[in-house]
């Protein structure tokens, strides 16, 4: 229970952190691309508005989550980072993959070969996981060693 919470706000403010920073570079800076490039680039700034709005509740709602769980003293740090790697990957392959390549709504950028910027953001996304993963295998066996080293007290010991 306490473990779920923890990763769940690791994972939203992942999701809302990724979200911030491709909203803030490439939609925003650099002028790559809109949340939706199917249409007029008004539509596309509306796009970006709402999807940077989505970003910032996912934020809100885990660090809303976060705060809850380190009130009750059940964080699991290892677990959250874990969780923030997921997060932070779990996006960037769904935006890759889903988006950009299976709904077409827009690419990382135009007018150039595409392939070393998908390897790339999809390589990035892969190693997250990857770190993400790992992370909360070693959050569970460090929860596992913690939990098998306790030994009840037995029936003769109480009653010296």
């Amino acid at each position: 229970m306490k473990r779920t919470r923890t990763v769940a706000s690791g994972v939203l403010t992942g999701i809302g952190t990724a979200a911030f920073i491709d909203e803030t570079v490439f939609h925003q800076l650099l002028h790559w691309h809109h949340f939706y490039d199917k249409s007029t680039t008004d539509v596309g700034l509306v796009s970006d508005g709402l999807f940077h709005a989505g970003s910032w509740l996912a934020m809100v709602a885990g660090l809303v989550l976060y705060a809850d769980v380190r009130r009750r003293g059940k964080l699991v740090p290892r677990a959250w980072w874990g969780g923030l790697c997921l997060g932070l990957g779990g996006f960037q392959l769904y935006d890759g993959t889903f988006q950009h390549k299976g709904l077409g709504i827009h690419q990382i950028r135009y007018g150039v070969d595409l392939a070393p910027y998908d390897w790339t953001w999809n390589g990035i996304a892969v190693l997250l996981l990857a770190a993400g993963a790992l992370l909360l295998v070693r959050a569970s066996r460090a929860t596992a060693r913690t939990t098998s080293s306790y030994t009840a007290p037995t029936t003769t010991s109480r009653s010296r």
